[in-house]
């Protein structure tokens, strides 16, 4: 019978150890440095496995013998199939096999008569523990299958994780090329308006301008002629207008006073001109030794304050407005604040939210946060503040020249 049980323990040690080469989750690469037979990491953990597997068999022999004063010598083996079970399911195959192997002995020698021997005395014992060892094979092949089902599970899952990291990398790498792409258009803009304000102010104002002066000759010249006079006194005068909405617009696309003279400058001249435009009182913070700043971060300035003057003109309702910009520890904070009817929650919500629509305040967001920047927009109910922060370390080093 032990002869039986040895040559049966290691027919399933070498299966068992067949399957794991062949199953590993990494492939060739654990075929390439395989574990030694004898390893300490191999070793500890098949003696833990087995100490486990030991201890469910004893737990298992204690509680048939708590109940042997009501089984006796009848049903031997009925506490040991969860212990077998248990192993074979959790612990492994060699695990496994220990525990049937001991369940046997111990069953035998407690509860098969005569007690505290291992020598069956009839038939029926002999069938007794043929089933039982039948039995626990079956148990423990069962438990070695499950085992190989979840170990592909994990594989599958381990490289299906592979898989969405690599994805994940892709999309961050597109994200950044869009990033790199949305501030080439915004410096291509930037660069489309001062060349258009440059052409406008050299080509047409001048060409405006020496018509100006041939019409005034002109002008003196036939001035006994009333009727004639009056005509050109008024073309004279759409000339002038003409040639001040074109000053303005060449300014507005980008004004002059910001490359030559800086931010200062520019904000004071476009805030008075906005004032007179559109009837509302705009008060500006700004100390007067404000200083220059790089020229990519005082254009990001100039068009943000730009363009929330445009909608407290456009959607507010607000007679007054104010225009704080300060510099302090490294940053320039700008905040744009009205007294009017503020903007609803769900408008808010959207504003807040990545992709909104409209070119003003997408724009304006995208500006910023290319120079390292963040813009917030609050309203409770009366009122809008727009915050803006912008770090001047996060600027181009390329400045104009004061």
């Amino acid at each position: 019978m032990s002869r039986i049980v040895r040559l049966r323990l290691g027919e399933i040690l070498a299966g068992h150890d067949g399957h794991r080469s062949k199953s590993s989750p990494r492939g060739s690469a654990v075929a390439m440095r395989p574990h030694p037979p004898l390893s300490p990491q191999r070793f500890t953990n098949t003696f833990k496995r087995s100490a486990i597997a030991l201890l469910a068999a004893i737990v298992a022999l204690v509680a048939r013998r708590a109940l042997d004063p009501f089984l006796g010598t009848s049903l031997p083996y009925v506490t040991l199939f969860p212990a077998i079970a248990f192993a074979a399911w959790y612990c492994g195959v060699l695990p496994a096999v220990l525990t049937v192997v001991v369940a046997l002995l111990g069953a035998h020698s407690w509860f098969v008569e005569p007690s505290h021997s291992l020598r069956a005395v009839n038939a029926a014992d002999l069938v007794g523990v043929g089933v039982f060892f039948l039995a626990s094979i079956v148990i423990v092949a069962l438990g070695e299958v499950h085992r190989r089902k979840m170990e592909a599970a994990r594989n599958a899952l381990g490289e299906l994780d592979e898989r969405v990291q690599q994805r994940t990398l892709e999309l961050d790498g597109a994200n950044h090329s869009l990033r790199e792409l949305s501030a080439r258009l915004l410096q291509l803009q930037d660069e489309e308006r001062r060349r258009i304000a440059r052409e406008l102010h050299d080509s047409v104002g001048q060409t405006l301008a020496a018509l100006t002066m041939n019409l005034s000759a002109a002008r003196a010249d036939i001035e006994r002629l009333a009727k004639t006079a009056g005509t050109l006194a008024e073309s004279e005068d759409l000339v002038r207008q003409m040639s001040k909405e074109v000053r303005t617009i060449s300014h507005l696309l980008h004004p002059p006073l910001l490359d030559e003279a800086g931010l200062e400058s520019a904000i004071r001249w476009y805030i008075d001109g906005f004032a007179q435009r559109s009837n509302i009182q705009v008060g500006l913070d700004l100390s007067m030794d404000f200083g220059r700043l790089p020229k990519d971060l005082e254009t990001a300035i100039f068009r943000t304050v730009q363009e929330c003057l445009t909608n407290i003109h456009r959607h507010s309702e607000s007679p007054t407005a104010e225009v704080r910009i300060t510099r302090l520890d490294g940053d320039v904070r700008v905040e744009v604040e009205d007294n009017g009817k503020g903007i609803p929650p769900e408008k808010l919500d959207q504003l807040a939210a990545p992709g909104t629509p409209g070119v003003g305040i997408r724009g304006m967001r995208e500006r910023i946060r290319q120079l390292g920047g963040t813009l917030e927009i609050d309203s409770k109910g009366k009122g809008t503040v727009m915050r803006a922060s912008l770090p001047i370390a996060g600027a181009s080093s390329t400045t104009v020249a004061a």
